[in-house]
């Protein structure tokens, strides 16, 4: 054991930390890092309280959940009476998104760890925080102020709250190497994998035009689409409208089964046109699969075109159906692209980021 570990297993019994984010019934890559960070630390000798944003419904109140301001004014009163349990730890872990979620989860978060004077930690993952720190200024910036520190997974994030005169560390998003089976796709196939949410900045429509392109040159080609949301049906109108064949839309994927799906494709598909460092990008390096996507929020820091993966401008779908057609035509590059994506998402396991917040907890509770 190093003498890093030594001082890191030495304070870990000290330290109760309770984690703020959305639970598991809002599939999405805060919820997931969430886990995977609670998962780890747990492993690791923290004791961690999880407290979800979206609490459970009394059963006899469940029906709640599907009229709109009731639900909300139920979830929000569950939610702050679970703030109570903040009193019993020594740091928040605020895990942070934009806009109304912000009003809804963060804020109130905030001003319980102020009434508890217990210290805070805002781990901010949204790509729209340029807007979100722009045109909320009243809304964020009073409740931002209170928080100790501010951590984000990307320089790009980290550029833009500097921008507004803040101070934000970046640790990246963890994926977890064991989760899946790297392998080389010998030959690759135009089997095109989506794993985006079905909502408007995703952009998950010009990945179905670019599919359209493709299937005219290669009969044989097929699009899984992850995920869903707004859009959901619009984008199947969509496919419908304009008989695009083999399209497969498998809805909400659990985590425990996100492995086989990156397995069964041969290329991975996004399209965003508003994003921060996407989970899926590092679960598809994991898995090998060469990436086609847009170049935008902290993407371009991810991919080196041509080295770990494809870059593309946003809103061009046929830019996604040549790059398709290039990885297609450059087989044995393409197979060398892979493997240094897979090398390249080291840096992103537990073992690379756990000293980094070890830290942070021992800075923050000091």
């Amino acid at each position: 054991m190093s003498s890093v570990d030594l001082v890191i297993d030495s304070v870990l019994p000290r330290k109760r930390i309770a984690v703020i984010a959305p639970g598991m019934e809002i599939l999405g890559g805060q919820g997931v890092q969430a886990a995977a960070l609670m998962n780890e630390l747990a492993n690791d000798g923290f004791n961690v309280t999880f407290i979800p944003v979206n609490p459970r419904f009394p059963r006899t109140l469940a029906w709640l959940r599907k009229i709109p301001y009731l639900r909300t004014l139920l979830n929000q009163w569950l939610y702050r009476l679970s703030l109570r349990a903040i009193k019993n730890v020594d740091v928040v872990h605020l895990f942070s998104a934009s806009y109304w979620s912000f009003l809804l989860a963060q804020v109130p978060a905030i001003d319980a760890c102020t009434r508890y004077g217990k210290p805070v930690i805002l781990n901010y993952h949204s790509g729209e925080a340029d807007d979100h720190l722009r045109n909320w200024g009243m809304w964020v910036h009073p409740w931002i102020e209170r928080v100790e520190k501010i951590v984000v997974p990307s320089l790009y994030l980290q550029q833009v709250f500097a921008s507004y005169g803040y101070k934000a560390r970046v640790i990246p998003n963890i994926v977890s190497l064991r989760q899946f089976n790297y392998r080389q796709r010998k030959p690759i196939l135009p089997h095109l994998l989506s794993v985006r949410n079905l909502e408007s900045i995703y952009r998950v429509g010009n990945t179905l035009a670019a599919y359209r392109l493709i299937k005219e040159k290669f009969p044989g080609a097929t699009l899984t689409v992850a995920g869903y949301g707004s859009e959901e049906q619009k984008l199947k109108a969509y496919v419908r409208e304009n008989n695009i064949r083999d399209v497969i839309f498998v809805g909400r994927v659990e985590p425990d089964n996100i492995a086989a799906l990156y397995d069964q494709a041969d290329i991975f598909v996004n399209s965003s046109v508003v994003d921060n460092q996407p989970l899926s990008i590092l679960e598809a390096f994991a898995a090998g699969l060469p990436v086609i996507s847009t170049s935008v929020g902290d993407i371009p820091q991810m991919i080196t075109h041509q080295k770990t993966g494809l870059l593309v401008a946003a809103d061009q779908p046929d830019a996604i159906a040549e790059a398709v057609f290039w990885i297609l035509e450059h087989q044995s590059e393409t197979a060398e692209i892979a493997g240094a994506a897979r090398c390249s998402v080291k840096k992103y396991t537990w073992q690379c980021v756990r000293t980094e917040w070890t830290n942070l907890f021992e800075e923050t509770t000091s």
